[in-house]
């Protein structure tokens, strides 16, 4: 994987004013966003590879969405340093359980500090693992009323597809799951070369994204809704 040295020209935010994302953080997002979570953006920020974290407006949306649900059982694929994962932490109740599977636990340890200081650890069943053996593992565990209410995927997106049949054997009816990246930094309504300020995955798995989004789009199992939020979030509640 090529990472750039300088990633600064480079946001997940697709809005075309800069200052309109400005002002929704500034009176939405930033104001209502936990200590530590805030604390945990802060440090992600200063990572190299900092621009894999979820935005704090696409946190803030799902949580409302898991308050909504009234979840209590959430799966998430693809951690790295946990900022999704503490909001789901933050945003259900204290008996919940949330299973999260990444396959470089160095990633989540920059964030389990953060989490243990929010008092939310013991509600997450961390699992290092690629998730292909991790998810076929579950379906064979699962029972039918351990299905989960909710999953969120933020992992390697030539996978999703994949991932998404597995989701639908472990989200019960009526439950969502949600699929990070979604607009691909907005490289999916374009055509030829990616812009060369991107690393170089970008433009190498665009196309797969691509196919998710069709595949999603025609998918009678679910419903969808795809949000220009960070570089795209799609919504599926689980029809049958």
């Amino acid at each position: 994987m090529n990472w750039p040295e300088n990633t600064d020209d480079i946001e997940k935010n697709l809005l075309k004013s800069d200052a309109l994302h400005e002002y929704i953080l500034k009176t939405n997002v930033f104001p209502r966003e936990h200590e530590q979570l805030k604390e945990l953006r802060e440090a992600t920020e200063k990572h190299p590879m900092g621009l894999m974290g979820v935005p704090p407006e696409e946190g803030q949306l799902l949580s409302i969405i898991l308050k909504t649900l009234n979840a209590k059982n959430t799966l998430e694929v693809g951690v790295f340093t946990g900022y999704s994962l503490l909001t789901t932490a933050l945003a259900l109740p204290d008996d919940a359980k949330i299973t999260a599977i990444d396959m470089d636990k160095s990633f989540y340890e920059i964030g389990l500090p953060f989490i243990k200081k929010a008092g939310v650890e013991h509600k997450i069943n961390f699992i290092e693992s690629e998730a292909h053996p991790a998810l076929d593992k579950l379906i064979q565990e699962v029972k039918e009323d351990e299905l989960f209410d909710f999953a969120f995927v933020d992992a390697d997106k030539n996978n999703y597809i994949h991932y998404h049949e597995k989701l639908l054997k472990l989200v019960r009816v009526g439950g969502i799951i949600a699929y990070d990246n979604t607009l691909w930094f907005g490289t999916v309504a374009t055509e030829g070369p990616v812009d060369p300020k991107y690393p170089d995955f970008v433009g190498i798995l665009r196309d797969d994204v691509v196919k998710l989004n069709k595949s999603l789009a025609s998918d009678p199992r679910i419903e969808i809704s795809q949000l220009a939020i960070g570089d795209g979030l799609t919504i599926c509640r689980r029809v049958y």
